[in-house]
C-alpha cells in the first residue's frame, strides 16, 4: 500500500444561488475592490489515502465525494491525486 494525497474542490453548479459568494462579493466591493465582479464560494478537502495505486486512491476519493462530501444535486467536484510526501506538511 502507498500513501496518496487527494485534493478535492467542491463548487455549486452553474445557476445555483450562492448567497455566501454574493455576501463576500458585496463586502469586497464595499472595501474598495470594485474590480472584483463575481465571487463563488466552495469547499476544499484534503485527504490522506492508503491505496494500492493512484487509480484506487482516486476511486476512493470520488466515492467519498459521492456519498458524503458533495451534494450531487447542486454541487460538482474535482479530485487531484498525488503521492503523499513523507517529509514536510502532512
Amino acid at each position: 500500500m502507498e500513501a496518496f494525497r487527494a485534493r478535492i474542490n467542491i463548487r455549486l453548479k452553474p445557476g445555483i444561488l450562492d448567497p455566501q459568494g454574493k455576501a463576500v462579493e458585496h463586502a469586497l466591493q464595499t472595501l474598495g475592490f470594485e474590480a472584483i465582479q463575481e465571487v463563488h464560494s466552495g469547499k476544499f478537502f484534503e485527504l490522506k489515502i492508503q491505496a494500492k495505486n493512484k487509480q484506487e486512491a482516486e476511486q476512493i476519493a470520488r466515492k467519498s465525494c459521492e456519498k458524503l462530501l458533495a451534494n450531487p444535486v447542486i454541487e460538482h467536484f474535482t479530485v487531484e491525486i498525488e503521492p503523499n510526501k513523507r517529509n514536510g506538511n502532512p
